[in-house]
Parts: structure tokens; C-alpha cells; sequence
């Protein structure tokens, strides 16, 4: 009898010495701070300086969205609208300050080289701004593969702040773009669980030279 409650104390132990998994979060609002680096410059080692410092910003409240990407060479910022699925896309570079307008249509067609993306969640983990994330690898339609890093911890209700990762259960915390032969990788830094102010999501009235989406299509900006 004695044995049995000595075992049985060792199991209630081991239970309790077992971290308890954090319960999954759904939040309206937060944003998202990414360090951008360079994993690989390929063949022009000069690409990547442009990336020294550089940060991207998501703010996602509600149905809506902002992105701000900023490098040595300026700011892009896309503010997308969810009452009406419409986006302004601002582009600052120099004393160039460009106001690009997006129709739902021009936002769909856009975003449309992200339908059909499968992903493969591995059981490789890490830590990314104190949270547990699982990597994923990601195969788009015309077979480009990435990898992403992401939490479960914390799931926005707006699925669509980036229509790369609408597909998985959960906030994306790391992930890989290339331009050319050059890797690019955005690490989060910082997740803010906090009121966005409205004002963020407003549009310029002025100092912005305007454009359409095919406009700006037509001159490869």
C-alpha cells in the first residue's frame, strides 16, 4: 500500500512538472514589428545594404490593415480598407511621393499568385518575441516554396491581413521572401496587444501624386 502511494505521488508529480500549453487567443487589434535581414545575397552583396536597419510594420484592426515597409532607400506603405476591400498603396522615395488607389478588383488580382498555397506544418520549433512558434513550409501554385514561422498562441480574427498566410491557424512571426537570387528574412521583434488609433488607417488628402493600380502597373512601380 505504501508503494502504491509513493508511485502514485511520482505520477501526480510529473503531471504537475509538465508546462501547461497556453490556450490559443483570438484578438481584434495588435500590430507586428519585423527586423528585416539578409540570409543570402546572392550575386550583388550591394542589394542587401539597402535591408541594413530596414523594418516592416503591420497593424491590423478589425477588417483592416497597414503595412509599412521601411528601408534606406524610403517607405512603402499599403493601407488596406475592410468595409469596402479597397487599398491605397503610398510610396515614398526621395522627394518622390506616390498615392497608388486599388479597387477590390486590383486588390484580388494582385493578391491571386497566393490562392491555392499548401502548407506543411514540420515539428521543428522555436521562440520568436516570447512566443512558441512551429515552422511551416509553404508551396505556392506555380511551385515556389517557403518557410514561415508562427504562433498559435495568439490568432488574429482578421485571417486576411496578408493573404500569404490566410491558410494557417495562427500569427506569423517569421517568413522568407527573395528578390532575385537574394534572400530576405523578417524576424518578429515585437507584438503589441494594444488599441490602434483610427487615424491610422486614414488616407492622405494631400501631397501625394496620384495614380490608378494599372497606371502604376504601366510604369513598373
Amino acid at each position: 500500500m505504501y508503494m502504491k502511494r509513493i508511485s502514485g505521488l511520482l505520477i501526480a508529480t510529473a503531471f504537475l512538472a509538465i508546462p501547461a500549453a497556453k490556450a490559443q487567443k483570438k484578438v481584434s487589434e495588435l500590430s507586428i514589428v519585423y527586423d528585416i535581414t539578409v540570409e543570402s545575397a546572392g550575386d550583388k552583396p550591394e542589394m542587401a545594404q539597402m535591408f541594413n536597419g530596414a523594418t516592416t510594420t503591420v497593424y491590423i484592426k478589425d477588417n483592416s490593415h497597414r503595412t509599412e515597409a521601411v528601408t534606406a532607400l524610403g517607405q512603402s506603405t499599403t493601407i488596406f480598407n475592410g468595409k469596402n476591400s479597397s487599398a491605397v498603396v503610398l510610396k515614398e522615395y526621395g522627394n518622390q511621393k506616390l498615392l497608388i488607389r486599388m479597387t477590390p478588383a486590383d486588390w484580388k488580382s494582385s493578391n491571386s499568385k497566393f490562392d491555392g498555397i499548401k502548407y506543411n506544418v514540420t515539428a521543428e520549433t522555436k521562440t520568436i518575441a516570447g512566443f512558441l512558434c512551429y515552422k511551416a513550409t509553404g508551396t505556392m501554385t506555380d511551385g515556389t516554396v517557403f518557410s514561415v514561422y508562427y504562433t498559435k498562441e495568439i490568432v488574429p480574427e482578421n485571417k486576411d491581413y496578408n493573404a500569404q498566410f490566410s491558410g494557417l491557424d495562427g500569427l506569423v512571426l517569421e517568413y522568407q521572401f527573395t528578390i532575385g537570387k537574394m534572400t530576405v528574412v523578417n524576424t518578429a521583434s515585437q507584438v503589441r496587444q494594444s488599441p490602434i488609433p483610427p487615424a491610422k488607417f486614414e488616407v492622405p488628402q494631400s501631397g501625394y501624386r496620384e495614380m490608378t493600380y494599372a497606371e502604376s502597373r504601366k510604369g513598373g512601380r
